[in-house]
């Protein structure tokens, strides 16, 4: 059952520590992730063995599969699985396709011409999450957009599993990308040996993929101690619904329950215009969870989560502004009056027949979204993620005596000679 909020019964006080979530407030898990990195860092595949052993219970010879192994696996699932897999990677291929468009060149002013040009970053690291469920659909959401922007090197790490391989369905989609090997690593041992390189496993110069807190505070960390830089913090999952008297009950559950099952510390948030609406989804909640497979997951992850009772959609929107969700979804017919308001969210899913799961899977957006509230400043993963973005400028005989007074002058301003200098030379030849 959700427990109850007013929201205008709230002070500023509780509505922040309302929003919060995934905290160490005695940094426990940045002292464990601390220990793991250092062990990586000084050990190696010795240290990643060990911790196949201690976590994935699987005593690994190599750390590795290659592409004889993973053809051999991806011929394992059945031929609707994989046009389902193929299905999703056209998608995501297509909407992440558009992101690639070129920029103009700018004159500005005469002889002086300044533009940007896109160069993939040479070598990433994409971590699969594979602990209670394995998510091929992850590495789709990273491997597209890499291959799309053309980085030349691509690491993945997954847990193996306890036959010390992979699933078929990873597999499959290692072969729609064309990548020729994966590395059986998980947890944030994964994320140290993509930091800092061990014998098996390359470095590489960014680190992408979604994770548990321990993943997540290892890419933090990582972060901090090298140049390696993240995609963004992309913790357990997290989902806000927003509900009116159109919604269905039904649905509004069922969308709460399909975050919930990611992980118990998965968060449900539900912020609906009236008190009735609750009360029907919480008697939702019980029928659909009865019937799970993983009913246990799901009802810890529930139980950690609640429901804001608002006057109106305005007030629900405000609320999910403060909260800043993964996903956020509007069960409403009036979605289209409120999108404007919208100022904090991974990824919004509009209206009765929209359900996040979608874009999970094969929509084609990008499910590798900020969590925590860090949808305040972060974007999703985009073709943009892999890609940065040099600046060039040409400047002419014209365009230098157009110019190179004004350097002069602030050069000279800011007392910098030699700066001013570079110029006036230019200008007297």
């Amino acid at each position: 059952m959700l427990k109850k909020y007013k929201y205008e019964e709230l002070t500023a006080a509780d509505l922040q520590q309302l929003v919060l979530r995934n905290t160490d407030p005695n940094q426990a898990i940045q002292s464990a992730v601390f220990e793991i990195i250092d062990n990586v860092r000084h050990n190696g595949d010795k240290a990643l063995k060990d911790f196949a052993a201690k976590y994935d219970q699987v005593q690994l010879d190599k750390l590795y599969l290659d592409q004889e192994e993973i053809e051999s696996l991806a011929a394992t699932i059945q031929r609707d699985q994989q046009r389902a897999l193929e299905i999703a990677f056209q998608n995501i291929h297509k909407f992440h396709s558009s992101q690639t468009k070129r920029e103009r060149v700018v004159e500005t002013m005469p002889g002086v011409k300044c533009w940007r040009e896109p160069r993939p970053i040479e070598k990433v690291g994409l971590y699969i999450p594979g602990g209670s469920a394995v998510l091929p659909s992850t590495l789709l959401m990273l491997g597209v957009p890499a291959r799309i922007a053309g980085c030349k090197e691509i690491v993945v790490c997954s847990p193996p599993q306890r036959d010390g391989k992979i699933n078929g369905f990873v597999a499959y989609c290692l072969k729609l990308l064309k990548i020729e090997r994966i590395y059986l690593v998980g947890g944030a041992q994964a994320v140290a040996a993509m930091a800092f390189g061990t014998e098996s496993i390359p470095k590489v110069d960014k680190i992408f993929g979604p994770g548990n807190q321990f993943v997540t505070k290892a890419k933090s960390l990582v972060q901090s101690l090298t140049n390696i830089s993240i995609d963004m913090p992309a913790g357990p999952s997290e989902v806000l619904v927003i509900a009116d008297e159109t919604a269905k009950p039904s649905f509004v559950a069922a969308d709460l329950l399909a975050q919930a099952e990611h992980g118990a510390d998965s968060q449900a948030v539900l912020v609906a215009t009236d008190s009735n609406i609750v009360d029907a989804v919480n008697e939702e909640l019980m029928k659909q969870l009865e019937v799970l497979p993983r009913k246990e997951i799901a009802a810890k992850a529930i139980a950690n989560s609640y429901a804001v009772i608002t006057k109106d959609l305005k007030s629900a929107i405000h609320f999910s502004n403060l909260y800043a969700p993964e996903h956020l979804i509007i069960e409403s017919d009036y979605w289209h009056m409120v999108t404007s308001l919208i100022l904090n969210a991974g990824s919004v899913f509009l209206g009765h027949l929209t359900p996040e799961s979608a874009g999970d899977y094969a929509s084609g957006t990008n499910h590798t979204l900020p969590t925590s509230g860090y949808a305040r400043s972060y974007s999703g993963v985009s073709v943009d993620s892999f890609i940065k973005k040099i600046t060039f400028q040409s400047i002419s005989e014209e365009g230098i005596q157009q110019i190179g007074s004004i350097v002069e002058i602030l050069a000279e301003l800011e007392g910098l000679q030699a700066h001013k200098n570079a110029v006036t030379i230019r200008k007297e030849k």
